[in-house]
């Protein structure tokens, strides 16, 4: 299901804590940190902070800039971003800033918060119920389809930040390194212990803020099994892209595809066409630069822009048959073959029947129709 990208945000002194609280509380930004944080909050749709936050600090979340408000509003949007918080418990003050001051409040709890949560804020928020636990998939689903939230920046703490990122739905992480020691052991730390995904994130940014450092990564490690991550997104974008690539043809489709280690390493991408072989495919090519023996592609997932062919005249062996051959035991895809050259065609039940999973990412259909956009009725 289509989520929200998911921007994570916080600042950490150089032993790994956050902003420390209370009536004393360690700012570790300085102000032209804090401009481009109210900048980053003026370009999304929600943001969102654990309820731990809200008794913690007790923030306001506001887009402090009258011009960037102005924009907004310019933009037809609100003043005020959407702001969101989640508790399993429904303990929240109802006399906390964050209920008043900005634009909506909607709180997400569970089967046990729902009513306390409703019983203290009344009609200050809106409530929804997520069931007997905090969902973080469904919460996601929830914000794009029923608020239409696309972009969410997430401010904390860190057991909101640990929980998005262990679950790989953490589409980018931007994070302050300041120049302070704050040496208490009590102090909150920005990610807790656990299993993340494997590999390293992807380095976008780095740039200097006055005495703070802000770097930007992106996760690189593909999911596993048919759940799908911010990662997955990312690939199958790259996928698409290649697609455009591809020389135009009025009897074949536009594919690109990447193949890409548990570990988040890139083994070999390709697209249809390629190399000015007028039928080779996208899988087909990506595939032939790896070494069949390459021990990495078990664990490999292939992102395709369309679905893996499961029959074709060009050659003897289909793309879904090659990736078989691979080992290869995870494909993520966009789009599903219509009948426009092969009638009911079936990659993916191909794949699935072997025991591949298939994961299907519809959110990205439109980039992969483009270059297709003359074949289709």
């Amino acid at each position: 299901m289509p989520y929200p990208y998911v921007l994570l945000s916080a600042a950490v002194s150089l032993d790994g804590c956050l902003d420390d609280t209370g009536p004393d509380r360690l700012l570790l930004s300085g102000p032209a940190d804090f401009d481009r944080v109210d900048e980053v909050r003026a370009s999304v749709d929600a943001i969102l902070i654990g309820a731990g936050t809200i008794r913690a600090d007790n923030p306001r979340l506001l887009v402090n800039s009258p011009e960037r408000r102005a924009a907004r509003v310019a933009g037809g949007r609100p003043a005020y971003p959407l702001k969101v918080t989640v508790t399993a418990t429904g303990d929240l003050d109802p006399d906390a800033h964050f209920w008043h001051t900005g634009g909506e409040k909607l709180v997400y709890t569970t089967d046990e918060g729902a009513d306390q949560a409703s019983r203290a804020l009344g009609r200050t928020a809106d409530v929804v119920c997520l069931g007997p636990d905090l969902d973080w998939r469904a919460l996601l689903e929830h914000l794009h389809d029923v608020r239409g939230v696309g972009r969410l920046m997430v401010e904390g703490g860190g057991t909101v930040h640990t929980q998005l990122l262990q679950q790989g739905l953490a589409d980018e992480l931007q994070l302050v390194l300041a120049p302070l020691f704050v040496g208490d052991p009590t102090a909150p730390r920005l990610f807790g212990p656990g299993t993340y995904q494997g590999g390293r994130l992807r380095l976008t940014e780095t740039r200097r803020i006055e005495d703070v450092v802000l770097m930007r990564y992106e996760p690189t490690a593909p999911g596993t099994g048919r759940a799908p991550t911010a990662a997955d997104r990312h690939w199958l974008r790259t996928a698409c892209d290649l697609a455009a690539l591809c020389p135009p043809s009025r009897t074949a489709f536009s594919v690109g595809a990447v193949v890409v280690a548990a570990d988040g390493t890139e083994l070999a991408r390709g697209h249809s066409r390629e190399g000015g072989d007028p039928v080779v495919h996208a899988e087909e090519a990506a595939l032939a630069k790896i070494d069949p023996t390459d021990p990495r592609l078990p664990g490999a997932t292939v992102y395709s822009s369309l679905e893996p062919c499961s029959r074709r005249a060009s050659r003897p062996a289909p793309c879904a048959e090659l990736i078989l051959r691979a080992g290869v035991g995870r494909v993520v895809t966009a789009w599903r073959e219509p009948d426009t050259f092969v009638t009911a065609a079936d990659g993916t039940g191909v794949l699935v029947s072997a025991g591949v999973d298939v994961v299907l990412l519809p959110e990205c259909e439109g980039p992969a129709k483009a270059p297709n956009a003359h074949l289709l009725p």
